[in-house]
């Protein structure tokens, strides 16, 4: 089979670059690529250069548990690669000493087009994101000037700083730059869907999956909006209060009443790896989703317009749906070795 190779043009910082693949790179010491046919992305990589210093301190910084009070419980502790950089345990988050926190984790990739994070959207800069783990009571329940702290201390992170910011003494800064160099990193784009829309060989789809992509088009894409299968915005879908979280969301941020009961609306790339679903876990596998979105959908003021129409989906549907969604999985950013934990 001939091999189809893209060429078209990229522009960064006033330089023209070729790209071959359908792939444009950011310059840097380390390999960020921009899917053909993807828009730009929201992070400004001009302010954090990417290196392969800072993306392995990085790395290390995101699996060290020592960032906690009790240097228990690490990022990577709710957020695992084989998942999509979430948990698949259980349905909420847990931190130190076992404590059980409100939301389910979201999975962790694509993140340089995110244009703000968490569930309730409280956050606006990825550098800015791990600040909310580390100092939240349930999860790491740590300051930051701890963790510098602690981190002035060790000659073998010294070092790991200087090698990436030509600076031996630790800062806050640094090291929330360091972990955005790695979290930014953690690009998904090779999965057997992208293979089909590349014409690439791994990319052929059965009757089934291109039956659930039609199925998908028509049904969920104006919030899960390809590529990157999320539009970025709150919705409400419809789901039931739990009367034990009481968690309404997106209101707690802005106050206002028009976001009530409004989430994050994920990414639905790697889905089939990233259960349970949902903002609290509710449901555990990707049937009892699609039957909550045909018979279980609670009307309120705020649900999602998308949603006030009742989606109609025979069984085979369901089943072609699903099929199409686990062609979302892409083993090649699961098995990336360059996310596994290593101490260089």
């Amino acid at each position: 089979m001939k091999r189809i190779v893209y060429f078209f043009v990229c522009v960064f910082g006033g330089f023209l670059l070729a790209a071959s693949f359908g792939f444009c790179p950011v310059p840097g010491d380390v390999d960020f690529v921009i899917p053909k046919g993807w828009p730009q992305p929201h992070y400004d990589f001009s302010k954090n250069k990417l290196t392969e210093a800072g993306f392995k301190l990085g790395r290390r910084l995101f699996f060290d548990p020592g960032l906690s009070r009790d240097s228990s419980t690490s990022c990577a502790s709710c957020h695992t690669q084989f998942s999509g950089f979430t948990h698949v345990d259980h349905s909420l988050s847990h931190g130190i000493n076992g404590l059980k926190g409100k939301r389910n984790s979201l999975t962790l990739f694509n993140l340089a087009w995110g244009t703000s994070f968490m569930w309730d959207g409280g956050v606006n800069n990825l550098e800015v994101q791990p600040l909310n783990p580390i100092e939240n009571p349930v999860e790491m329940d740590n300051k930051l000037e701890n963790i510098v702290a602690k981190l002035n201390q060790s000659t073998v992170y010294k070092s790991l700083f200087y090698a990436a910011f030509d600076d031996s003494l630790v800062t806050g800064q640094h090291v929330l730059k360091a972990l955005a160099q790695f979290t930014v990193m953690l690009e998904s784009y090779n999965s057997k869907y992208d293979k089909y829309m590349r014409h690439e060989a791994g990319g052929e789809m059965t009757r089934a999956e291109l039956h659930g992509l039609k199925l998908f088009r028509k049904n969920c894409a104006s919030c899960h909006t390809e590529p990157l299968f999320t539009n970025n915005g709150y919705e409400n879908n419809g789901l039931p209060v739990d009367t034990e979280l009481n968690d309404f969301g997106r209101i707690k941020i802005t106050r206002l009443a028009a976001d009530s009961l409004k989430f994050k609306v994920p990414s639905l790339r790697n889905i089939a790896n990233s259960y349970p679903y949902m903002h609290d876990g509710r449901f555990g596998n990707l049937k009892k989703v699609l039957e909550h979105y045909t018979s279980g959908i609670v009307n309120s003021p705020t649900l999602a317009k998308q949603l006030r129409r009742k989606i109609m989906l025979s069984e085979e549907d369901k089943n072609d749906l699903i099929a199409f969604l686990q062609s979302l999985s892409d083993k090649d950013f699961l098995f990336d070795m360059r996310f596994r934990n290593y101490a260089d």
